[in-house]
């Protein structure tokens, strides 16, 4: 495949990583052979492809990530514990906080107490 129309990322998605990885070295010739020809003098047009390529290479790349990330997160959805990079990150106080189930929990003592004195309800006159 010419790397002269753009590569679109919506268009990698579908791609099997095998068939993503084919492209990338295809792509990576096609680079390493432009910065010969930039060297020995090419022309202007071989030049100015040079930074589409790079684009198109970086494009692969993403996506492949993307790809394996989301299959390390299916991988991990079941799991207690999830790696570092695949959690949210959110602020350093958010991770710190209390969870939910950590801050409606009362001590024994607390719970005895509600049960045996509650709260007293009393009947006003109007």
């Amino acid at each position: 495949m010419s790397s002269s129309s753009k590569i679109r990322a919506f268009e990698l998605q579908s791609k099997n990583k095998a068939d993503l990885l084919a492209q990338l070295t295809e792509l990576k010739t096609e680079l390493a052979t432009l910065r010969v020809q930039k060297v020995v003098g090419g022309n202007q047009s071989k030049l100015t492809k040079i930074g589409t390529v790079r684009k198109s290479i970086a494009r692969i790349l993403t996506v492949i990530n993307q790809k394996q990330r989301q299959n390390l997160r299916e991988f991990y959805k079941k799991s207690k514990y999830i790696p570092l990079d695949l959690r949210y990150k959110k602020t350093r106080a958010i991770r710190r906080r209390l969870t939910k189930k950590e801050a409606s929990l009362i001590t024994e003592k607390q719970h005895k107490k509600d049960i045996h004195f509650p709260q007293r309800k009393y009947a006003l006159k109007a």
